[in-house]
């Protein structure tokens, strides 16, 4: 099972450096991920992945203090938001809109009210 935590983990810690450049691919999920399976892989490589310099940019105000820059939380919900609009007008199942309508107030209100928003990086 390590194995396979770690392999997702590379698999998303590369999806997620492609988005730092590309601003179409969303770079804190997929950093996330990487971050939750490393943790479960190997410790040498979690800690690995803890040094680098885009752990640091990204994730580490979020682990250390459940707080996010207003410009990744900003990236964070534009890119699930256009996401979760395909099915939300493509579909023509009612519990399927009204599931997507009660995702969109829930990450919005735990965005918002949940995780504290940091002017920089230092604060």
């Amino acid at each position: 099972m390590k194995i396979i935590y770690m392999i997702i983990g590379f698999i998303s810690f590369m999806l997620g450096s492609i988005g730092v450049v590309l601003p179409i691919l969303p770079t804190t999920p997929f950093l996330l991920l990487s971050a939750y399976c490393f943790a479960r892989s190997s410790k040498r490589i979690n800690d690995w992945f803890i040094q680098t310099k885009i752990y640091q940019t990204h994730l580490d105000s979020f682990v250390k203090e459940r707080a996010m820059l207003l410009k990744t939380k900003i990236s964070i919900l534009l890119f699930a938001s256009i996401m979760l609009m395909f099915p939300l007008l493509l579909s023509d199942n009612l519990y399927l809109k009204l599931f997507i309508v009660i995702l969109y107030i829930t990450k919005y209100y735990y965005f918002t009210f949940r995780i504290k928003t940091i002017k920089t990086k230092y604060e």
